[in-house]
């Protein structure tokens, strides 16, 4: 009669097939997680290189830039004898605006004292309230003005160094406020020119130059000297 039931040799060779197959899943779960995490890899990677940060969180893109009112506000200071309120030309979103500060009025009035009380105006670091409102100044500490040398024509002035030397927006701020008070004779256009022997320019204050004051350059004239040479 024979033995019913699988035999020792069969269940050992079910259990060998089992165990074969168990590697082999395992083995294809590895292989399957590294290919998934290569992909994600080589996604960040890709997202990196295109200047994108492979992240799930939100980017912190920083604070947004401060907006400014460019209108200074605050009472103003009430003239003194001896001063007087005028207007200079201060940066503020890469504009020229007038602001309100009060100046010494020069005895006599002599245009070159004028010239250097408004220049000391511009070299003033801004105010509190001005800076506030996003008011600045390009003026260098270090610049001078003084009046005109011999030969050149009436109302020039002179800086201690060549005007075209000056970064663009310090020289349009320096223009448009000597334009129109009596540093400049009162005229729209202000007669600068450097320390050596060169011929001084005309400058025009225009509505060009206030919008972009990079531009105040490129409107300079050469005057001829006071004896027409």
């Amino acid at each position: 009669m024979s033995r019913s039931g699988p035999s020792r040799r069969s269940i050992r060779r079910a259990r060998s097939i089992r165990s074969a197959w168990s590697a082999r899943s395992a083995r294809s779960a590895v292989v399957r997680t590294a290919v998934l995490a290569g992909g994600v890899f080589a996604l960040a990677a890709g997202l990196s290189g295109c200047g994108i940060r492979g992240t799930a969180v939100p980017v912190d893109a920083g604070s947004a830039p401060s907006r400014a009112t460019c209108v200074v506000h605050g009472p103003q200071a009430s003239p003194t004898p001896g001063s007087a309120t005028t207007s200079v030309q201060l940066l503020c979103t890469s504009l020229l605006l007038p602001v309100t500060r009060l100046v010494s009025v020069p005895e006599g009035g002599d245009p070159a004292a004028l010239a250097r009380a408004l220049l000391d105006e511009l070299k003033r670091p801004p105010s509190p309230a001005e800076d506030e409102a996003g008011f600045s100044t390009a003026v260098p500490q270090q610049l001078t003005v003084s009046g005109p040398a011999k030969g050149d024509p009436a109302g020039a002035l002179r800086l201690n160094m060549p005007p075209d030397d000056l970064a663009p927006l310090a020289l349009a701020q320096v223009v448009c406020t000597f334009a129109g008070t009596p540093a400049a004779d009162a005229r729209p256009t202000v007669i600068l020119g450097g320390p050596s022997g060169d011929r001084p320019k005309s400058y025009a204050c225009t509505d060009e130059t206030r919008t972009h004051p990079e531009t105040v350059q490129s409107n300079g004239s050469p005057l001829p000297s006071a004896d027409g040479r």
